[in-house]
């Protein structure tokens, strides 16, 4: 009895971004300064650490993560007589959404690299998706502000456009089905933070991480810089760790490492290797 089973061999057609941390908003600094605030208006105190602990989730998850930090957790019960019901959490997302949409403009600068990572890629022929936290009314604020400044991807997809977010792959497969790419071997996905790991794992798809463009850093490019350079090396490494640990396949600085990620793929991919 024999069974067969087909490889394929052809290039990475398609890669799909993350925004924020990735794209552009070096550090992924405009979740984290809404939810501070957000929080702020409700007596509680939260840290950066807080607010970046559920990042790249759909915003309303996001929000369910950060109330359920031991420390955020005891703050709203002290400050409020209980712990957050779903009622709350409907309320803060609510107004979260005008709060943040009211910033996304000031967080849409490209990534250094970033516009020329994609414009390699497609000169060689590969299409560029996009998934995202950000629902679809932050999307359309953030995207044409984005595309003023020279960033414009294939497709955007958004969490309240499928099923369910991150970690699940549906974002991903919407790309796909919108780009007209298979199959998953040729599929590259990068973020900056773990859920992003994880979604492309979920896929099926090549899954590439960013060390210090992101949230797992969350320093802006000047502090990143003014770090000497044994401070710059151990905290790439940390931030690496965490990424190797999610499952990632590669883990690069920046976004303006991708294309020569993508050719070490189309190597692999030459010679049967899938991501699994």
């Amino acid at each position: 009895m024999f069974s067969y089973q087909r490889t394929y061999r052809g290039p990475v057609q398609a890669v799909i971004l993350d925004w924020a941390g990735t794209t552009v908003d070096f550090g992924s600094f405009a979740p984290t300064a809404v939810f501070l605030r957000l929080f702020e208006s409700r007596g509680i105190s939260i840290t950066a650490e807080d607010a970046r602990s559920g990042m790249g989730l759909m915003k309303k998850d996001h929000l369910q993560t950060i109330l359920n930090r031991p420390a955020v957790a005891e703050a709203w019960r002290a400050a409020h007589g209980s712990h957050a019901s779903k009622t709350d959490i409907d309320d803060l997302f609510n107004n979260f959404v005008p709060l943040q949409i009211d910033v996304l403009k000031e967080y849409a600068e490209p990534i250094p690299g970033c516009l020329e990572a994609i414009q390699v890629l497609h000169n060689n022929g590969v299409k560029v998706g996009s998934t995202t936290g950000y629902i679809r009314s932050m999307m359309d604020v953030l995207a044409p502000a984005a595309k003023a400044k020279g960033y414009e991807p294939d497709c955007i997809v958004c969490p309240d456009e499928v099923p369910a977010g991150r970690p699940f792959p549906w974002m991903i497969y919407q790309n796909l089905m919108q780009l007209g790419v298979t199959p998953m071997q040729a599929v590259v996905k990068v973020g900056d933070t773990l859920i992003d790991i994880e979604e492309g794992l979920n896929a099926g798809a090549w899954s590439v991480g960013l060390s210090l463009t992101g949230n797992l850093l969350g320093l802006s490019e000047d502090e990143f810089n003014s770090y000497t350079e044994e401070a710059q090396i151990n905290a790439r490494q940390k931030v690496e760790e965490q990424l190797y640990r999610a499952g990632a396949h590669y883990v690069i600085d920046g976004i303006w490492d991708l294309p020569d990620v993508v050719e070490e793929i189309n190597e692999r991919l030459l010679d049967g290797e899938s991501p699994a």
